[in-house]
């Protein structure tokens, strides 16, 4: 199992690493597997969101867990509930990334490993499908990637969460169970209890073909955005209306979605997109105005260009 570390995890050869270690069972076999391989550089780090009662649990559960096997603890309470409007696993998963990365910044490890596995990643391209997303969120999670000021790795995504039970059972190691993973309201949990055993039952061993796919999307995902740069070089940005009018609407699409996931941090809707695309096309006097929301947003004509407003 500690041979898994070194997938996605960009560790070097010194320096302290850090586990995301909510004391479930995929991050409690991610930490035994990371002491084994780097003894002695493993902090393990800890987000109690105190969003139910069985919190406190869990973070008495990963002290002495890591009391137990000679790990330092490093933990953080937070407040992740979420605003009008969010989802409560939305505004929970941006408290935990902010807390780790806070956390991993404190203390100057290389990288945060996460636990997720095949199984969470099947569930994310079932729930990115559910949803419509586009390459995006079809590109569900990738190995790799950099937060808050702090780099991250999933070494565990190659296999399934019934093998990793399977080791700590073996094992005889301890975990705990949340309550909230078994929960209808949300819609991964539906995913997990229904979609996914109907999957299994159809295509035996589906997972590492969604994983494929995944990875296909994350490749015309990178190859959009090598042409969305090229694309804002000749538009300028803001993008000019004029040369805009230049491209075809898919390359439209494709420059303004890569300038706009700059500016406002998130993506415009489908219906945004075409409305906004419908009005550069129209723009064809002085006098037209654009005025739109798009995003958090709303995206404006000032003068030849577009311009980008948050929402204050």
């Amino acid at each position: 199992m500690a041979a898994w570390c070194e997938r996605g995890a960009g560790v070097g050869s010194s320096g302290r690493v850090a586990v995301a270690f909510s004391a479930g069972a995929d991050s409690t076999a991610l930490l035994l597997a990371a002491h084994q391989r780097w003894p002695g550089r493993v902090v393990a780090l800890h987000v109690n969101h105190g969003l139910q009662a069985a919190a406190d649990r869990f973070e008495a559960h990963a002290k002495a867990f890591c009391a137990q096997h000679g790990v330092h603890l490093q933990s953080e309470r937070v407040e992740a509930r979420h605003a009008p409007g969010e989802s409560p696993e939305d505004a929970a998963r941006q408290a935990r990334y902010t807390a780790l990365a806070r956390m991993a910044q404190q203390t100057g490890v290389e990288v945060v490993l996460l636990g997720h596995h095949a199984d969470d990643q099947a569930e994310t391209v079932l729930l990115a499908l559910s949803r419509g997303a586009g390459l995006p969120g079809l590109s569900a999670m990738a190995e790799r990637f950099d937060r808050h000021g702090a780099a991250f790795g999933r070494p565990l995504l190659g296999l399934p969460s019934a093998l990793l039970r399977e080791w700590l059972q073996a094992a005889g190691h301890a975990f705990v169970d949340d309550p909230s993973n078994t929960d209808p309201r949300f819609t991964r949990n539906r995913i997990r209890a229904v979609l996914m055993p109907a999957w299994e039952a159809c295509f035996p061993g589906f997972r590492p073909m969604l994983s494929r796919s995944a990875a296909h999307a994350a490749q015309a995902q990178r190859l959009l955005d090598e042409l969305a740069v090229i694309d804002l070089a000749h538009t300028g940005a803001p993008p000019a209306i004029a040369a805009l009018q230049s491209l075809s609407r898919d390359r439209q699409a494709n420059v303004l979605r890569h300038w706009l996931r700059g500016q406002a941090h998130g993506a415009a809707s489908t219906a945004q997109m075409a409305e906004l695309m419908d009005q550069i096309v129209a723009c064809t006097t002085r006098g037209h105005r654009i005025h739109l929301k798009v995003a958090s947003g709303t995206v404006t004509r000032e003068g030849e260009r577009l311009q980008y407003r948050a929402s204050i």
